[in-house]
């Protein structure tokens, strides 16, 4: 029998501990081989005194398993608390965000049915390095930090997903037209990096026509490569075109150490109602099992799952204005389903690459 993964999980804030719960009850149906460990992050720990809102217990376990399953956290509100997110990617290396952003037409509802694209974005460097300065009494400063080796780290990271994904182009998104050292290091690594991949097509945008792109003609782009601010807010509403944000999972990749969630936030507001759509945790879940090597359970997950959309089987966020299930009746649909596949939407398969972080295959194949 295949020994269990250790893996580190966070239930998280607002809505986290019912998405996570649902989410690990479909691995444990799946077959899942994993052995959670469970550790305290966020509101709680903030206000106990841990201003990073992570206690050195946990790091110990994210250290020890090196695999991270995260339900979204809550920051109090006020000064004095520092986003665990950046601490989290800066800490443990995690150089690398992966966002996928597919669309589910006709099933979902959205403008754009073709949309296949991945965002891969600067995870460490740019404006959320943090570093910020209190000039005078009225001028306060933030400091963009863009490195050359963090670039060919994150835009050759790029180049390697899309060739190993069978991805055909990789566009990279600057504004050097106005930040020419910053964001023009980030364009000429990337111009440099693109030679060696004579396969793969590349294209350069300007930030703010490129988000336009991405918000009218998503279809046209296939990998995006992209500084950590520029890409926090390009993932964002890319998802939000799919159909919903509460669909995209995301991956934050390291040379030892990854880390793997839903791309939304805590949503307070409807903690503990019972009507979260856990389907952002499940991808993250599922990009987490293919990274860890079990790929055959992640296929069958993510097959269960395109069923369930196909069923009509739908959450609040995404129902618009037909029948609706909660939180759990989504995962027990998903649970039902496992070992079905979908019929208008194409199988998915996962290729099974060395535990190497720069190997993984997330790629959906529908």
């Amino acid at each position: 029998m295949t020994e269990k993964r250790a893996i580190t999980v966070a239930r998280g804030d607002g809505i986290g501990p019912e998405i996570m719960d649902a989410t690990l009850r479909i691995l444990d149906h799946a077959g899942a081989m994993i052995e959670p460990e469970f550790i305290d992050i966020g509101e709680k720990v903030y206000l106990s005194g841990q201003t990073s809102g992570i206690s050195d217990d946990a790091w110990e376990s994210l250290r020890r398993t090196k695999v991270f399953l995260k339900s979204p956290i809550t920051t109090p509100q006020g000064g004095g608390y520092k986003s665990l997110n950046v601490t989290i990617r800066k800490t443990l290396g995690l150089y690398a965000n992966v966002r996928p952003n597919v669309s589910y037409a006709p099933f979902v509802q959205t403008k754009h049915p073709d949309m296949n694209m991945v965002i891969i974005r600067e995870n460490e460097e740019d404006l959320y390095a943090g570093i910020e300065h209190q000039q005078t009494p009225e001028v306060v400063q933030c400091l963009k930090l863009i490195t050359r080796p963090g670039t060919e780290k994150i835009v050759r990271y790029a180049f390697e997903y899309a060739r190993k994904n069978n991805r055909k182009k990789v566009t990279c998104f600057t504004k050097d037209n106005i930040m020419k050292l910053t964001d023009g290091l980030f364009h000429k690594v990337f111009r440099e990096i693109a030679v060696e991949y004579p396969d793969i097509e590349t294209e350069h945008w300007i930030i703010d026509i490129g988000m336009a792109k991405i918000a009218d003609t998503p279809q046209e782009f296939d990998v995006i490569v992209i500084p950590n601010l520029y890409g926090d807010i390009a993932s964002d509403v890319a998802a939000q075109v799919t159909g919903s944000v509460g669909l995209a999972g995301s991956a934050n990749i390291g040379d030892q150490v990854a880390m793997f969630e839903a791309i939304h936030g805590s949503a307070p507001d409807i903690a503990g109602k019972g009507i979260a759509n856990p389907s952002g945790l499940i991808h993250g879940a599922i990009m987490m099992l293919v990274h860890i090597g079990q790929t055959d359970v992640a296929a069958r997950i993510h097959n269960a799952w395109l069923k369930t959309i196909e069923d009509e089987v739908f959450t609040g966020d995404i129902a618009k204005g037909r029948f609706a299930v909660g939180t759990k009746e989504f995962a027990d649909a998903v649970i039902a389903r496992l070992g079905q596949l979908p019929s208008t939407f194409n199988p998915v398969e996962y290729k099974k690459w060395k535990l190497q972080q720069t190997r993984i295959d997330l790629n959906l194949l529908h």
